[in-house]
């Protein structure tokens, strides 16, 4: 069976940050000068603090690996990477970086797509090795340490029959999938990963140069919930463990088309968005296409092969497709499609991109013609269905806005081969980055909105393309939580100020 190949889907963009000065003792060369995390207002002081956990600084010998990111695109050289081995870690990490005006980010999967989740000459809060994991299974209710990956989540949780929504990608944080919404196969089925969120602990800047914890429930900081469900990467604090209502999940059945060529694109895609946002709930679907081949992949919940067959018999009957499918638990099935991060792309671009209706006749054109020049086999263009219980909000609400979206689209381009030393310098750079512009700048008519987790670093509207009419209660919700700023990053949600307020009055 052909393996998934890379999609950059859910990638965790944990980020956060203040710039940073001088640290006591250690030259901090080339940092800008703290604007936020530096401010006093001559509240109590803490007491001094002390890093602790996992510590790795520049001279160490495991220094390349542990600032390494999944996209080698980006290569940042922090201060300091602190392996949060438990909360109290996180506490005295943001503590000693407000004391001594470092940059911070926050890193879980290390997926984030734009670099954010590092930062040059500061202080990288890794939060990957908090990997507790309490079910509940009478209650239905899960609580897991923000360090899970989502491969590790999906295959803990089938074990005993459960599920939540998680992206297709087994090496992205869970953490930083679900706080920007999170879908995948489960989608139409439970909704959005951040719709079964119900609680968190997170650690949050306080008073002038603290940090402490605090939980979010409905009961307890429910506008802050609110705001994590859909808004929550690096926004608002240091989320350290999530709660998840579960689904009971036993089983999955696997269906698998690949069509050779893309002679056929434009009738596959037309039938594809006529058919996979409305049918069986229990149906999640991608459509993949490459310049030599298509796929089409589908994920049925309690499914058939027979009855995964038929709800695609609109698309599977376009020419003779390869097809195979598989059921069983959806952990074995989930962890069969990964593919080791050894044997893919170093580098990777994508633009995230939401269609509200069908493409026409002219928009796939623009896609054939973008994908027949892709610059690599790796480079792609990928469909994810949305519909289902994506339209339903959970109670207390999300800030995540896209529910109306008729499917979710994405250009990508992968290039380049690992290394322990990355650099900027592959060949192939330049037509990669001008191809994937072009590609999302040609779709531009025909879809609207991006996804914060696949971050388009050049849209000048980001704050509403993210999350529409949802940006000024998110500002409103900052200036409550982490009104100095503290968590700050290229495109993090700023503080509202007095003078938003009396605008809005």
């Amino acid at each position: 069976m052909h393996d998934f190949s890379r999609r950059g889907l859910l990638k965790a963009t944990a980020a956060a940050g203040a710039g940073a000065v001088a640290v006591p003792g250690i030259a901090v060369a080339g940092a800008t000068v703290a604007s936020a995390a530096s401010k006093r207002h001559g509240g109590p002081k803490c007491e001094p603090a002390e890093l602790t956990g996992r510590i790795v600084r520049p001279q160490d010998s495991n220094y390349t690996d542990a600032r390494l990111g999944w996209d080698q695109l980006f290569s940042h050289y922090p201060l300091v990477i602190v392996f949060a081995q438990n909360t109290q870690d996180v506490v005295n990490a943001l503590t000693w970086a407000r004391q001594n005006d470092v940059a911070l980010r926050v890193r879980s999967g290390r997926h984030a797509l734009e670099g954010w989740s590092n930062v040059d000459n500061g202080l990288v809060i890794d939060i990957s090795e908090l990997k507790s994991v309490d079910i509940d299974a009478d209650a239905r209710i899960a609580t897991v340490g923000a360090g899970l990956s989502q491969l590790e989540a999906v295959t803990t949780l089938a074990e005993q029959d459960f599920a939540v929504t998680t992206g297709t990608e087994g090496s992205v944080g869970l953490s930083g999938a679900t706080l920007g919404g999170g879908f995948g196969f489960l989608t139409r089925w439970l909704g959005m990963a951040c719709d079964s969120l119900v609680g968190a602990e997170i650690v949050v800047a306080s008073g002038d140069d603290c940090a402490k914890v605090i939980q979010v429930d409905r009961n307890h900081n429910s506008d802050l919930l609110w705001a994590l469900r859909g808004a929550g990467n690096g926004n608002y604090g240091i989320v350290t463990s999530l709660t998840y209502k579960l689904a009971p999940l036993k089983s999955v059945a696997y269906l698998q088309a690949t069509w050779t060529g893309i002679d056929d694109l434009a009738a596959i895609f037309e039938a594809y968005q006529r058919t996979a946002p409305f049918i069986d709930d229990r149906l999640g679907t991608q459509l993949e296409i490459h310049r030599n081949q298509i796929f089409l992949f589908g994920v049925l919940a309690e499914g058939t092969p027979e009855e995964a067959k038929e709800l695609l018999d609109p698309i599977l009957s376009i020419d003779s497709p390869d097809v195979t499918v598989q059921v069983g638990n959806w952990g074995d099935v989930y962890a069969g499609f990964q593919i080791p991060i050894a044997l893919e792309p170093a580098n990777w671009k994508f633009f995230s991109q939401f269609a509200r209706k069908p493409f026409p006749s002219e928009a796939i054109d623009v896609v054939a013609s973008f994908i027949q020049n892709a610059p690599t086999d790796d480079s792609n263009f990928f469909v994810q269905a949305f519909g289902g219980a994506v339209r339903k909000s959970p109670r207390g609400g999300t800030a995540f806005p896209h529910r109306d979206a008729l499917f979710y689209s994405e250009p990508g381009v992968g290039w380049g081969k690992r290394s322990d030393e990355p650099g900027v310098c592959d060949p192939l750079t330049p037509q990669a980055q001008t191809w994937i512009a072009e590609f999302s700048q040609a779709l531009r008519t025909y879809v609207n909105g991006a996804y914060v987790n696949v971050p388009n670093i050049g849209q000048q509207d980001w704050e509403t393309a993210y999350w529409r009419d949802n940006f000024d209660r998110l500002r409103e919700i900052k200036a409550k939580y982490d009104p100095h700023n503290v968590f700050q990053y290229e495109q993090s949600v700023p503080p509202a100020t007095d003078g938003d307020r009396h605008s809005h009055s």
